[in-house]
């Protein structure tokens, strides 16, 4: 096929939220063609999905020095650098003004999914001339209709929140998950808004231990106040908790300290019912009425229950479908990018510090495709917006040639207080593993800083 003026075509970025609109910022601070490509009928549509919720970090974090720029120009003002904005004001005071700028407005298609891409004329295996190849881009519309679309480069920040965790603590769905999904919520429902009917007076489960579990159950109490009969337990497959319940005074974010120490007096005064060390491998109709949650099986069976309803907060997976024509590099275990992997990983530590990081390693072996945001972190938890957008500006300094400018990465985060401990440490402190203690390195300096729980429930 005939070989196309590289520079003529656009730069493709999948997902209008906070920091695919970073890197159509960025690129476009530097005269660069984009295309964003959102799934949603508006942009940022998996912020819509928690706009309820409130961010734990304050707007300094929030907001991207190229985006800020570009709205500068507009006569925007910023809003109140420690002022704590929900998922709704985080849209309509700061994404949507910068989405509605002239340079964004053009470069933005809503409504329009990317379902897989490839190179022209080219399928994974041939590596001759490889570069030298557009992307190109399946889309579908809303409408049902498909299209292909040329790119130069491909920004992959579609985010990981549409495609959650299963109940099943082996990573599939668990038993009966599929048949009884009716009474099943995944992510953060709006407990106190437009979900309260499902909730007020019934009995409820939320499984996982992270940032979303918290919020989720810290609405429940809320509403239990005003209906007392709402009852809430709380299932986790570990027994240690120092992630969600954090670093206490050590942590940099206020608001994520007291979202910590809160759920903590929750679980120890009684009023939620703590049920530790509980992979669940089933969900079923009890003889009582709702459901019935299942860890183990034959002898070693263990049930809780009934439950009118339960929240399935155990994070999400990136969906990996449409990048299966190109040549990804990806860490085994979280399928985060390789690189990322062993400094994410939950499993390893618990403060989930990371250092500066920028186009290389967010990179792949396919050039000019480039995972960024949390999609970048795979299944891990640990996700801070700041860092997104570092990713977002490296990267766009790459693709337009300025590799002195790629290179320059600086990422400086706030710190979570909470580090991993030796066991010993953990097992001494109960279920919860405690926050971390006065002697412990809890400041995570060696990585310049912590991050957790997704910069705020962009769990997106």
């Amino acid at each position: 096929m005939p070989q196309l003026e590289e520079a003529s075509i656009a730069v493709a970025i999948i997902g209008a939220g906070p920091v695919g609109l970073a890197a159509a910022a960025e690129l476009a601070a530097r005269g660069i063609a984009t295309r964003v490509y959102e799934a949603g009928p508006d942009i940022a549509s998996n912020v819509r999905d928690w706009a309820h919720v409130r961010l734990f970090s304050p707007w300094r974090y929030d907001i991207a020095d190229a985006a800020s720029r570009l709205l500068a120009s507009t006569g925007w003002t910023a809003p109140d650098a420690d002022g704590l904005p929900t998922g709704h004001e985080f849209v309509d005071r700061y994404l949507r003004p910068q989405s509605e700028t002239p340079v964004l407005r053009r470069a933005i298609e809503t409504g329009v999914r990317v379902t897989a891409i490839a190179r022209t004329g080219l399928d994974k295996t041939v590596s001759i001339n490889r570069d030298k190849h557009p992307f190109v881009l399946s889309i579908r519309s809303l409408d049902g209709s498909m299209r292909h679309d040329l790119a130069r480069a491909v920004i992959d920040a579609s985010g990981t929140w549409g495609t959650p965790n299963p109940l099943g603590a082996n990573g599939l769905p668990a038993e009966g998950e599929t048949e009884l999904v009716q009474a099943i919520s995944y992510g953060i429902p709006d407990i106190l808004g437009r979900h309260r009917p499902l909730y007020e007076g019934r009995s409820v489960l939320v499984v996982g231990a992270g940032h979303s579990a918290a919020n989720a159950i810290l609405d429940l109490d809320r509403l239990r106040r005003s209906k007392p009969g709402t009852r809430i337990a709380w299932a986790t497959r570990s027994r240690r908790l120092d992630r969600v319940l954090g670093g206490g005074a050590n942590d940099q974010l206020s608001a994520r300290a007291e979202l910590g120490l809160l759920l903590g007096s929750l679980v120890t005064s009684g009023r939620v019912e703590h049920v530790a060390s509980f992979p669940i491998t089933a969900v079923r109709p009890h003889a009582d009425g709702g459901v019935a949650v299942v860890a183990g099986s034959g002898a070693v069976e263990r049930q809780i229950g009934p439950f009118d309803r339960i929240i399935v907060a155990t994070g999400q997976r990136p969906d990996l479908a449409l990048s299966r024509e190109l040549r990804l590099d990806l860490d085994p275990w979280l399928e985060s990018v390789r690189a990322l992997g062993p400094l994410v990983d939950p499993g390893l530590h618990s403060c989930g510090t990371v250092p500066p990081h920028g186009y290389r390693e967010v990179g792949h072996p396919e050039p000019g495709f480039y995972t960024v945001g949390i999609k970048s972190y795979g299944r891990a938890p640990t996700f801070l917006l700041a860092t997104g957008y570092e990713q977002a500006r490296s990267v766009a300094a790459a693709v337009a040639g300025d590799f002195a400018a790629a290179e320059d990465v600086r990422l400086v985060l706030p710190d979570t207080g909470v580090c991993a401990v030796p066991t010993a440490a953990a097992s001494a402190s109960g279920c919860c593993g405690g926050p971390a203690p006065v002697e412990a390195n809890a400041g995570c300096a060696a990585y310049a800083g912590g991050q957790d729980g997704g910069g705020c429930k962009i769990p997106a």
